[in-house]
């Protein structure tokens, strides 16, 4: 669906990003985790094409990703960040169906999809009216959900979406989400510095360090045979607990 092939990325003369190759499969969940710095959110602005790579390519589909077709790609990729990135001007419904009406959507069907993925969501109907400030964060959060599913994009990319919730709220989203995965059948990319959180989401997950892929695979993989001791020590300070219920070390 998305693979990087060999991508490099260097910002300012400090190479964030190793050499990296890097393969998204239809319908499965892939999860990005690591310490800050270690290039997990500069891997899925390449995805979709924020930035380009300084080395290697992103193909989507097959077809490589260039200036030329980047518009037309990015329309098929939800991406979602952390509290939604909403405009602050527009209402709730606004900020969802923005695209939809730069494409040219008539307004009894952007009002469709937009209640269709409110219900998906669990977004009570009365927060579309109201202004992204009048709004807790899950319900912003929710929101962004609903902007990138709009265009019933093929692939959706995550960039710490719950990173700045509280741990109740972000407890019923990740709840939520997951059954949205599961019900949408979509292929998905989130990255996160959590590592309950990945394994709780993630078909594979992929631990990176020092700008490069260290380990991947199931959370039990890394917890059982950790690659390295960055793994172990990365493990160590989440306080997961082991398979057998002790507290890694």
């Amino acid at each position: 669906m998305i693979e990087l092939i060999q991508v490099a990325k260097s910002f300012g003369g400090t190479q964030v990003l190793q050499p990296t190759s890097l393969r998204l499969t239809p319908g499965e969940i892939t999860v990005l985790i690591g310490p800050s710095g270690c290039g997990k959110s500069t891997l899925l602005r390449l995805m979709i094409g924020l930035i380009e790579p300084d080395q290697g390519e992103v193909r989507f589909g097959g077809t490589r990703l260039s200036p030329d077709n980047i518009t037309q790609m990015r329309r098929k990729i939800g991406y979602v960040i952390q509290d939604g990135g909403l405009f602050p001007h527009l209402s709730a419904e606004d900020n969802v169906g923005l695209l939809a009406r730069h494409l040219g959507w008539d307004a009894a069907r952007v009002q469709q999809r937009v209640a269709e993925l409110a219900d998906l969501t669990r977004l009570p109907p009365e927060a579309l009216t109201r202004f992204p400030a009048q709004l807790s964060g899950g319900q912003r959060q929710r929101l962004g959900i609903m902007r990138a599913l709009m265009l019933d994009p093929e692939v959706v990319l995550l960039d710490e979406p719950m990173g700045a919730l509280d741990p109740l709220v972000r407890y019923d989203l990740q709840e939520d989400l997951r059954k949205i995965f599961q019900t949408l059948n979509k292929t998905v990319c989130l990255v996160t510095h959590d590592m309950g959180e990945a394994g709780f989401f993630g078909d594979r997950v992929l631990l990176l360090g020092g700008g490069r892929i260290v380990q991947e695979g199931k959370l039990e993989d890394l917890l059982r045979s950790p690659a390295d001791d960055f793994v172990r020590r990365f493990i160590g300070a989440q306080r997961l607990p082991t398979l057998e219920g002790e507290a890694v070390s």
